[in-house]
């Protein structure tokens, strides 16, 4: 990804900017590679995410509210330890490198004021954070890295030991110290390779994106070669140089670029011209909105998927048994609406027992069920006697009556089960963290479709239900799985509160905690958009959603959990809005 070494110089500007003179109150490492730094001193707290993730290194302030381990890792720990209550004084940026200092005044056991440096490096598969005290000796880091490596690969960063900065990449120039006349002396050893690709093998800091958009913009393409570059290289120059200025200057503009309707695929510190209309270019308000649109959501999606994985292999094989199932039971009973025949058939044997003789293989006779003349040709097991043919068919005629009866009720079942597994797999899909899982899996156990875990394997945490707060400071709460769901509806609201549910969606319930007042119109529309969000109508431009009061709502007896019928309900339409759902949320 292109957060390059001046990419990070951009976010250090900004950080430096919002974050220098405010003190860290909380810390929190909610994944292994993850440090999040609650902010304070500055009016609203502010978190700063730290990520050392091999293919997602950055730091910037989030919106996203990750949730905890039960127990705080080991290095959470140190970190609580050593810099909570400490005022950051300062960023630094060693001159293009992707690493950043944060410069602390922390207070000691005895309350004295010393300096430590929290220094964020992000390096690829090599990305660290390392805790230094005033001296510069390393006190603790999130990836210990022992001396084996020799200089020109690594350095040993271990506790106790000084800290260094990574090995300088060989043979590259830094990009903001060349002048014109460097560049020049640099050029004369093209070897008419693409100017992407020079660029990247001559300069440091520099990521393949920045090259590519050099290189068009100086001869429109994005790998110009030797047939492009006729002018020695005057044109690469001038853009080079142009950009490095800007750079310089401190003149940089947070730009994302993604396809039509999608999410963004790539950003920079300046405008991306090279998609030439393919991509949509966007300016972000922030790098740090821009970094935590680009990464957070993300970085959370794809750890949910890892952890719910095999919970959602489990949840979609029985979902697709019980669907074969209901498929074969389907045509069983199709086959039973000609049991009438059956009967038919035994009532005319009956009535020409008198001319059949045993050994008989079929009965051709009138048929009184038809119309007047027409014949009905009755197959006959010629090892049974005339009564006992009758009989047979009687006996398959009251088989497929009560078959009738088993299938169908066994089908109404079936398609309930199916409705639930189908509503389990939504909740997956909006579980925002490990304790939702967990509520699901213990849902699951409970319904059969997983196997009861040893005692004291999981925790009984209830995750509370997603919280929000409307334009008129109205309380909305919102379940987030079957479980949450039934506990809100039946348990939490009263009577007199508004509920709200998508229409013949799966989806979460929405109360508005209202109190038996009417909640005014805008507060509605957006409870309703919150209903459609939260629903497997999300990808819907508008969804139709049902709301009435908590006391219309029942609980249909023996039914699975989350499953309710409402009654004296009105609809409206909604629209999922996600940026209006996030800035509702609190919680």
């Amino acid at each position: 990804m292109p957060l390059d070494a001046i990419c990070l110089a951009a976010v250090r500007k900004e950080l430096a900017e919002s974050i220098t003179g405010l003190r860290i109150d909380k810390v929190a490492q909610p994944q292994r590679d993850i440090v999040i730094l609650t902010l304070r001193g500055g009016g609203v707290p502010s978190r700063l995410l730290i990520s050392a993730g091999s293919g997602d290194a950055r730091a910037h302030l989030t919106e996203y509210r990750f949730e905890n381990p039960a127990s705080p890792p080991m290095f959470c720990m140190l970190l609580r330890k050593h810099i909570g209550g400490a005022r950051i004084v300062d960023i630094k940026q060693p001159r293009a490198e992707r690493v950043l200092q944060l410069c602390l005044e922390s207070p000691d056991a005895f309350g004295a004021v010393t300096e430590k440096s929290l220094i964020l490096e992000f390096i690829g598969s090599f990305s660290n954070i390392i805790l230094t005290g005033d001296d510069g000796i390393i006190i603790d880091c999130l990836r210990r890295v022992g001396g084996e490596f020799s200089s020109k690969d690594r350095r040993a960063v271990l506790p106790g030991l000084l800290y260094r900065l990574p090995p300088a990449q060989e043979g590259k120039h830094d990009p903001l110290s060349v002048s014109s006349e460097k560049w020049r002396e640099l050029f004369g050893a093209w070897n008419g390779a693409a100017a992407d690709k020079w660029l990247i093998s001559v300069f440091t800091a520099m990521s393949p994106l920045i090259c590519r958009e050099l290189s068009w913009r100086a001869y429109g393409e994005t790998d110009a070669g030797a047939a492009a570059i006729k002018d020695g290289g005057a044109a690469l120059m001038r853009e080079f140089l142009e950009l490095m200025e800007n750079v310089k200057a401190g003149a940089f503009e947070p730009w994302s670029v993604s396809p039509p309707g999608e999410a963004p695929r790539d950003f920079s510190y300046t405008m991306i011209r090279q998609y030439e209309g393919h991509y949509d270019s966007a300016r972000n308000e922030s790098f740090s909105a821009m970094l935590d649109g680009f990464y957070s959501r993300k970085a959370q999606a794809q750890s949910i998927r890892r952890q719910s994985a095999v919970t959602i292999k489990t949840v979609k094989n029985a979902r697709d048994r019980i669907a074969r199932k209901l498929a074969a039971q389907s045509e069983e009973l199709k086959k039973t609406e000609e049991r009438d025949k059956l009967r038919q058939c035994g009532d005319i044997i009956t009535a020409n027992i008198h001319l059949m003789k045993k050994g008989q293989s079929f009965l051709q006779a009138q048929d009184f069920y038809a119309d007047e003349g027409k014949m009905r040709k009755i197959p006959l097991d010629p090892l049974k006697t005339p009564q006992q043919n009758a009989e047979k068919y009687y006996k398959e005629y009251t088989k497929a009556k009560n078959a009738e009866k088993f299938l169908t009720e066994q089908i109404r079942i079936g398609e309930n089960e199916l409705i639930y597994l189908e509503s389990v797999l939504e909740d997956l899909a909006l579980s925002e963290g490990e304790r939702d899982l967990l509520e699901i899996r213990r849902e699951l156990t409970q319904t059969g479709y997983l196997k009861a875990q040893k005692k004291g394997r999981e925790k009984a945490i209830e995750s509370a239900p997603m919280r929000f707060e409307s334009s008129a400071g109205v309380q909305i709460l919102a379940g987030k799985n079957n479980t949450q769901n039934e506990k809100l509806t039946l348990k939490t609201a009263s009577k007199t509160d508004v509920w709200l549910h998508v229409q013949k969606e799966h989806g979460c319930h929405v109360v508005i905690l209202c109190g038996g007042a009417q909640p005014d119109d805008l507060t509605l529309s957006e409870a309703a958009a919150i209903a459609a969000y939260y629903s497997s109508a999300r990808c819907a431009g508008k969804a139709p959603v049902d709301y009435t009061q908590i006391k219309y709502v029942k609980k249909p007896a023996g039914s699975r959990p989350g499953r309710v019928i409402y009654t004296d309900y009105e609809t409206i339409i909604a629209r999922p809005d996600e940026e209006l759902v996030m800035r509702l949320r609190r919680g």
